[in-house]
């Protein structure tokens, strides 16, 4: 037998799969709603209490609402390891209203249902957050002490649902404690969004344009007094299609695909009479190497172009910043770097054709890592994006202790073992 097969035949026999379920049923039963966070983390600090945790942590980003980190010391010698994810979830509108009368009906219950894991926040990213825990605590059971560290944190203010939150603020007041010294720079970090057990070593950008395009109001029997938003705002619209299709024409990424822009909204318009005033949304994804700066510069060309009229007027909001002020920008690390190989590794030997490595569709909050800290980060975990944010939420249980070994094995080929 191999080294490598001799690790999982150990990790398997010492799996205790009641008590990783349980970890992970119980964090999903913690309301934490964007907002509402200490009530997950307070259960989160007493399970880290529990693996013993070195410099266990609990401090508020914003008042009452706090992070959570603490780690495991290594005997010495290996390297350091980070375990981050966020806390909160989304909103639950609707979600008793669609389930009534069945067993998921409370979105915080944590029904068990053909095999998986049924809750709010289920994958989006609590499985991520108790499998990587639970992997300290198979470890632990195994019998397999680390020469390196591993910490784990667990911040707030990630998902944007809520009004006036979701600006990344907890993992802005964690990344500042490290660049402060406060807190031990990691040498590698997995964000434990979920991928389905892929690993993301590249993300899209984003930054959201709300446009305000204001005319002038007039009776509709005399339109040539006023001056037409609605024709204008359609007028805007093709201008920006347009530059869609150019913007993705100009380059592929492997893992992320093109770039585009998406209008996702437009309103307003004049009750018989000439539309004074009209506003719309659009969304633009950006690769790995574009600036944000000049994504909305060529946003705000493209609509100022196509509105020639001096009178009419035309406004730009940026209202989604995270790690820039317009909004969040593209990741990416080498996908075939030593510790995105060992993590795929260690992930497919857990399940069978998992531990691909591919892209990640979505943005969150690895840019802090790799763009403002120059330190390298993935994202893998159980859970599947596809239905997160939905009234499907679930996570396949086979799927989530997988994650568990995978992490346990990475955590061990990552950091050394002291044995």
């Amino acid at each position: 037998m191999t080294v490598e097969n001799d690790l999982f035949t150990r990790l398997r026999a010492a799996l205790d799969r009641d008590a990783a379920i349980e970890l992970l049923r119980g964090a999903i039963r913690r309301d934490s709603v964007t907002g509402n966070e200490a009530n997950v983390v307070a259960y989160l600090a007493d399970a880290m209490r529990k693996l013993g945790l070195s410099g266990l942590t609990t401090a508020d980003f914003l008042p009452g609402r706090p992070n959570v980190w603490g780690e495991r010391k290594g005997a010495g010698g290996g390297k350091r390891l980070l375990f981050i994810g966020h806390t909160d979830v989304v909103h639950v509108d609707g979600w008793r209203q669609n389930w009534a009368g069945t067993e998921r009906e409370d979105p915080f219950g944590a029904a068990i249902v053909d095999g998986a894991v049924w809750g709010r926040g289920a994958g989006d990213l609590k499985a991520g957050i108790t499998s990587s825990l639970a992997a300290m605590a198979l470890l632990d059971a195994a019998g397999i002490k680390l020469a390196g560290d591993v910490a784990f944190a667990f911040v707030g203010d990630e998902e944007s649902g809520q009004p006036g939150m979701g600006v990344s603020a907890g993992v802005k007041d964690y990344v500042a404690r490290m660049e402060a010294g406060a807190v031990e720079r990691p040498d590698f970090v997995v964000y434990v969004e979920p991928t389905q057990l892929a690993v993301y070593p590249a993300q899209i950008g984003f930054f959201i344009t709300d446009i305000t395009i204001t005319g002038r109001s007039a009776y509709f029997g005399v339109p040539e007094l006023g001056k037409d938003a609605l024709r204008a705002s359609h007028t805007a619209m093709s201008a920006l299609w347009k530059h869609s299709d150019e913007i993705s024409a100009r380059a592929e990424h492997t893992l992320v695909g093109r770039s585009f822009l998406l209008i996702t909204g437009l309103s307003g318009g004049g009750y018989i009479a000439v539309p004074e005033k009209c506003e719309l949304s659009l969304i633009r994804k950006l690769l790995p190497g574009e600036s944000l700066d000049q994504a909305a510069a060529e946003i705000e060309e493209a609509v100022r172009g196509a509105i020639t009229d001096p009178e009419i007027a035309v406004e730009f909001s940026y209202p989604a910043g995270r790690d820039h002020v317009l909004g969040g920008t593209a990741a990416e690390i080498d996908a075939g770097s030593p510790e995105v190989a060992m993590l795929s590794e260690a992930i497919g030997g857990a399940l069978s054709g998992r531990g691909a490595i591919q892209g990640a569709p979505f943005w969150s909050e690895s840019p802090f890592f790799v763009n403002r800290l120059g330190i390298p980060a993935v994202y893998c975990a159980p859970g599947d994006i596809r239905n997160c944010h939905t009234y499907n939420e679930h996570v396949e249980i086979e799927e989530f202790l997988a994650g568990v070994i995978g992490f346990a094995a990475f955590m061990a080929r990552f950091c050394g073992t002291a044995d």
